[in-house]
């Protein structure tokens, strides 16, 4: 009788544990199915949700377009929690999870192209005036209403002094300069086409520094300068600047947009500690 209870409970956890195991494969696959679809245009992609945690590991990270996109593979963008510690071993396990999926190449490729190449915070620090601050918000998809009802992608950058043409704008990456000039939504604007394929928009500027549609810059380069927080309508100045360049990442590949923008606000606070400094020189 004892015999056949130790049997009888030994058949009940050998099915217990089997039904574990059997959730946990159907959890992964459910995970790596994920990649079956264009996530790179997804909204959950778009929004860049990285938490405090994740964010003082990209600083330190040597592959932080990798690990962000294994992050938000494991954590469903954030709806799930992170299974393990955020360390480089606990990305590297990972990393050996997802690297045969298919799928996987072409969307790493996009998350590091966003991440991997961003060097420098885009507005230098002043070694002038404490008062030359500037701040920012995660702002994407607030409502806008200028040229009709809209969620704003970017991220704005406000400006303590409202003077128009004081704050200069730097290259966040090295790149190309592939846009240059007016947009109706954007003002005078300027696009970076980075090294790995990220199109890094720049926008609401006060005037540009002497480049051209094709030139080369290197990350810290000067790119213009921030312009003042007013609306003009009418003329060709018929669109909206801000104190702050609502600032936009989109990727192009091949010279043609095969994603929609997504916020810049994570990469922001990835890089808001390395700063070019500018110093005002009255001539």
């Amino acid at each position: 009788m004892r015999h056949r209870y130790i049997s009888y409970f030994a058949g009940i956890f050998l099915l217990a544990f089997f039904a574990v195991l059997n959730t946990g494969v159907l959890i992964s696959v459910s995970g790596f199915q994920r990649l079956q679809k264009p996530v790179v245009s997804q909204p959950d992609f778009r929004r860049q949700p990285v938490s405090e945690t994740m964010q003082v590991y990209l600083k330190q990270a040597t592959d932080p377009g990798r690990d962000v996109g294994l992050y938000w593979m494991a954590t469903d963008f954030e709806n799930r929690r992170f299974p393990g510690k955020v360390s480089p071993s606990g990305f590297q396990k990972l990393y050996r999870q997802w690297r045969n999926q298919t799928g996987w190449d072409a969307y790493v490729q996009s998350c590091r192209a966003i991440w991997n190449d961003v060097k420098y915070f885009p507005i230098p620090q002043s070694l002038d005036d404490t008062e030359d601050k500037i701040s920012y918000v995660d702002s994407w998809m607030f409502e806008r209403n200028y040229g009709g009802k809209r969620g704003h992608e970017g991220t704005d950058i406000m400006a303590e002094k409202n003077t128009p043409g004081y704050y200069p704008v730097v290259s966040m990456t090295d790149g190309v300069v592939t846009e240059k000039g007016w947009l109706e939504k954007g003002g005078w604007r300027i696009g970076i086409t980075a090294p790995t394929g990220a199109y890094f928009y720049y926008a609401h500027l006060d005037s540009y520094a002497e480049l051209e549609k094709g030139d080369p810059v290197k990350a810290g380069d000067l790119l213009g300068y921030m312009g003042g927080q007013r609306i003009w309508r009418g003329g060709n100045n018929g669109g909206v600047s801000g104190a702050s360049p609502p600032w936009n990442l989109s990727e192009r590949r091949n010279g043609r947009n095969q994603c929609k923008s997504v916020s810049g606000a994570a990469v922001c606070r990835k890089c808001q500690n390395k700063m070019c400094v500018f110093q005002v020189v009255l001539l």
